[in-house]
């Protein structure tokens, strides 16, 4: 009772990011977003995948959230469950693909990042949808990794007045 209460009157305690492997943009948006909020916190920030398998956080990544000031090296990717899916006040998705799953598996509508932070309604792609040959090109496909993760990064503080 008291969860649906703080999400119609507007104050959020929890957010999930959903993504694919959880290893790349939902764990930039929730580092992205902890580093925003502080430490001192009450709102519960996390992220998981939809596809989720045992795989690292690539170094492009790591590199590039180190460079921010968040420390990747302790993120553990999880699967998305019907728990976490309830657990949150707002559960946002980075790609169609992301709110299709959880819409089908859990019920849920749930917004596309770019639809919150920005009024867009447009997905934030993979690198292997954005450039399917990326391992040909690892100096175009780094910039690119980087690039979607200054844009979430930029982007993640217009979530902050939900949360306050």
């Amino acid at each position: 009772m008291e969860k649906d209460e703080n999400r119609s009157s507007g104050k959020l305690q929890s957010v999930l990011f959903v993504c694919t492997g959880n290893i790349f943009r939902s764990v930039t948006a929730e580092y992205a977003l902890k580093a925003r909020l502080g430490a001192d916190t009450s709102c519960i920030v996390s992220s998981a995948g939809i596809d989720a398998r045992p795989q690292s956080v690539h170094d492009w990544v790591q590199t590039r959230l180190w460079e921010k000031g968040a420390d990747p090296t302790r993120h553990v990717q999880r699967q998305l469950t019907r728990g976490l899916v309830e657990a949150a006040d707002l559960v946002i998705a980075m790609a169609r693909n992301h709110q299709v799953f959880v819409r089908e598996q859990f019920g849920r509508d749930v917004p596309l990042f770019n639809q919150v932070c920005l009024g867009h309604d447009q997905p934030i792609l993979d690198l292997h949808e954005m450039m399917p040959d990326w391992e040909t090109d690892p100096e175009r496909a780094r910039a690119y990794v980087w690039s979607v993760i200054d844009v979430i990064w930029a982007t993640a503080p217009a979530l902050l007045p939900r949360l306050r």
